[in-house]
């Protein structure tokens, strides 16, 4: 299964492979650098296929906890002054995206959406400490009565150049559900209340849609 984001690039992708692959097979007569472009052709559409993967999974939904939006490794766990929206102390909670991890993004927390805001920026690598102020990225704030407010923000990357974000205020956000798309690699930041129980560490990989990140 293919995440829609990525039905025209896939599409755009089978048409380039297929013609160059005629065209290889037509005008290139040494065996090994045909067989060489042919095998350089699959894996270009093997990653393709790969970066936009969508697959199920299966969310046990719980509003005392927020699970991880993305996959990846968990980079940051610190104690933060968040200035966008809560101006106040809270717990930033990291995941890195590989070019190779899953990179759909899913609702953390269940609720209502009580904010959203597209900011352009830079494209400073993503495990960079500015990155979160000042690359290319969206904040999402989602509340509900049981954890209170989470806000999650999709961070453009060096190779990341395009952050898509469904979550429009007052929204009925649920659990693990489909949020958005990051395209090529980058990073989200959790932004979490102090007395928040992370239960995850630095380092740990992490599966969108299904590791607890922190409880009440």
């Amino acid at each position: 299964m293919f995440h829609k984001e990525g039905h025209k690039i896939i599409l755009t992708t089978f048409v380039i492979v297929i013609a160059l692959f005629l065209l290889t097979d037509s005008f290139i007569t040494i065996s090994w650098l045909r067989t060489l472009t042919l095998v350089v052709l699959l894996i270009f559409l093997i990653l393709i296929l790969q970066f936009f993967r969508n697959p199920k999974r299966h969310t046990v939904q719980n509003e005392a906890q927020v699970i991880s939006p993305v996959d990846g490794k968990v980079v940051v766990i610190e104690e933060v002054f968040e200035k966008e929206y809560f101006n106040e102390k809270r717990l930033q909670v990291s995941v890195f995206m590989s070019p190779i991890n899953v990179h759909v993004t899913r609702y953390p927390i269940g609720g209502k959406v009580l904010f959203s805001k597209y900011h352009p920026g830079k494209y400073l690598v993503a495990w960079h400490p500015k990155a979160s102020e000042e690359n290319e990225r969206t904040t999402i704030v989602v509340e509900n009565p049981s954890y209170g407010k989470v806000l999650y923000r999709q961070i453009a990357g060096a190779l990341a150049k395009r952050i898509v974000n469904y979550a429009k205020v007052n929204d009925t956000a649920v659990q693990g559900a489909d949020a958005g798309f990051i395209k090529f690699g980058s990073r989200v930041d959790l932004f979490l209340p102090l007395d928040t129980n992370i239960k995850v560490q630095l380092n740990q990989k992490v599966k969108g849609g299904e590791t607890v990140i922190a409880e009440a």
